[in-house]
């Protein structure tokens, strides 16, 4: 039942299978800690792996593979530079996604952190 003072929601068009897909495939990139800090740090500037160990306190090898894991899932992009690669995003829409997911974190007692959700119900 609808609330009287809402009225009827029109439908959303539905998109395609393969754009639901793929905007999921984008969200599992995004899903870790430590990919969620590369993007928060490459949204401020374009960094290597050196200053992206020594920004986030992570061991190289690691900081390695989850750049791949961005870079196969379109996020950034790495450019040589003599003997270094230098990362940066690919666009800004997907440091928005990361800054938001933050910021409604960020904001307090809502959803997954304010104990309304337990993790069987995740």
């Amino acid at each position: 039942m609808h609330s009287p003072t809402r009225g009827a929601a029109r439908p959303v068009p539905p998109r395609p299978a393969h754009t639901l897909s793929a905007a999921g495939e984008l969200l599992r990139a995004l899903a870790a800690p430590v990919r969620i800090a590369i993007v928060l740090q490459l949204r401020d500037a374009d960094r290597c792996v050196h200053e992206l160990v020594e920004a986030l306190g992570v061991a190289q090898p690691l900081i390695s593979q989850h750049l791949r894991v961005l870079k196969a899932a379109g996020v950034v992009h790495g450019e040589r530079h003599g003997r270094e690669v230098v990362y940066r995003l690919v666009d800004e829409h997907l440091a928005h996604i990361v800054v938001d997911a933050v910021a409604h974190v960020d904001e307090g007692p809502r959803g997954i952190n304010s104990g309304v959700l337990g993790t069987e119900e995740l």
